[in-house]
């Protein structure tokens, strides 16, 4: 397999994401954010793609770190947490950055309080997941890769 890895993909974890495996694990799981991250790397690992994966409760730093990845990056991931339904700055930058975005959700947000059925970051989103836990991101790496792998190969040099 030919290996992707040029550019890292970014993983990007919002507001509170810190507090996995402490906050509400019988919505979001007993899973630490570390855990989530090693899964993380082992799909990446086996996908053959880099990532750089960071986690800020401040909005700004996300909005700083999408500018970068569109230098930098080859795509995101983000779990943008509560700012998933506030931020049009986000939304914003997610669009700016021209690069595939997949948005993940531990729990299944549309099981959840009405405000969080809407996703600023879907607007900008290739694919959204769900309701599968730290699954979830392993799913994102695995499709990222796909989109990666399909953009290159339609690319002439």
């Amino acid at each position: 397999m030919a290996t992707l890895k040029s550019k890292p993909v970014y993983i990007l974890n919002g507001p509170n994401l810190n507090l996995l495996g402490a906050r509400e694990p019988a919505v979001y799981g007993r899973e630490t954010l570390a855990d989530v991250r090693r899964r993380a790397e082992t799909a990446a690992a086996r996908a053959g793609v880099t990532i750089e994966f960071r986690q800020s409760n401040h909005e700004g730093q996300l909005i700083d770190w999408v500018h970068e990845a569109r230098d930098h990056g080859a795509g995101l991931i983000v779990n943008a947490g509560g700012l998933t339904h506030t931020s049009i700055a986000l939304l914003d930058a997610l669009q700016a950055a021209e690069l595939p975005v997949i948005e993940v959700h531990l729990s299944n947000i549309f099981r959840r309080e009405a405000f969080r059925h809407h996703s600023y970051v879907s607007l900008a989103a290739k694919g959204v997941i769900c309701g599968l836990g730290a699954k979830g991101y392993e799913l994102a790496v695995e499709a990222m890769a796909d989109i990666l792998a399909s953009a290159g190969a339609g690319k002439t040099s």
